[in-house]
């Protein structure tokens, strides 16, 4: 399937590893001109060189000159903004009695006071062409809250309820919004989680992982490819009817609708 995005222009954020390289991936397998972005450079270029129309861009979207300097780089190198992927890494594993107030602010800061920086400004243009495409890679716990992911649990539904409002308001003008929220997906992040719950409950990795396995209708976890598939669709044209909508991609281990 051609999803239309052929010489749009794409930024995924935080696309060094993990969900947001899978995803840059495949927006770069269907033609867009990608700008891979996260704090390590090196990697960065290296991802963009494998892929046929590429920037890799060195940024910590957490600095004030953060998201202004990735945005820039984008515009200069391909033009205005088609398609946002907000991404970023996961606040730290918690529960919530533990958590403080400054803890919450981080979470606030890093999962939605940056996200909201992003979408304000490359939304003017995409209203202005009536052509635009905004994804956040969320989590299921959004739905359903995480055990001991208190903070992110917290930043990523903040996240989710702006996004919802917004597109709303932005839908009439060619613009979609949506959030793919991912399960347990074989990336360096979910291996971290289950090293730490291994530590914490004393039991090897590997019993772990199979136990969460066995949890999932799939038995298994998902592969970053399956991911990237899927959210190279939400941004493409036929997905146009698509919006204010959060996606699982989870094997079916959510169990609601």
């Amino acid at each position: 399937m051609d999803l239309g995005i052929g010489g749009r222009t794409a930024v995924v954020c935080a696309s060094t590893s993990g969900l947001g390289e899978a995803v840059a991936r495949a927006l770069g397998a269907e033609g867009a001109n990608v700008v891979v972005s996260g704090r390590r450079g090196d990697r960065a270029k290296a991802i963009a060189a494998e892929l046929p129309s590429a920037l890799g861009v060195e940024v910590d979207l957490a600095a004030p000159d953060g998201p202004d300097a990735l945005l820039a780089a984008a515009t200069d190198a391909f033009g205005e903004v088609d398609i946002l992927v907000l991404n970023g890494p996961g606040p730290r594993p918690g529960t919530a009695a533990s958590a403080t107030a400054g803890d919450i602010a981080g979470a606030v800061r890093t999962l939605v006071l940056v996200q909201q920086r992003l979408v304000a400004a490359v939304l003017p243009g995409m209203r202005r062409r009536g052509w635009g495409r905004i994804l956040a890679v969320g989590s299921s716990g959004v739905q359903a809250p995480i055990p001991n992911l208190a903070l992110s649990n917290t930043g990523r539904a903040a996240l989710a309820g702006y996004l919802k409002t917004l597109s709303a308001e932005v839908a009439a003008d060619g613009v979609t919004v949506n959030m793919l929220l991912p399960g347990r997906i074989a990336t360096d992040r979910l291996a971290a989680l289950d090293a730490a719950t291994a530590e914490r409950e004393r039991r090897s990795v590997d019993v772990v992982a199979a136990d969460a396995q066995a949890g999932i209708p799939a038995r298994r976890y998902g592969r970053p490819e399956e991911f990237g598939a899927v959210a190279a669709f939400l941004c493409g044209s036929q997905a146009s009817y698509v919006t204010g909508t959060a996606l699982r991609c989870d094997g079916g281990l959510v169990g609601v609708l």
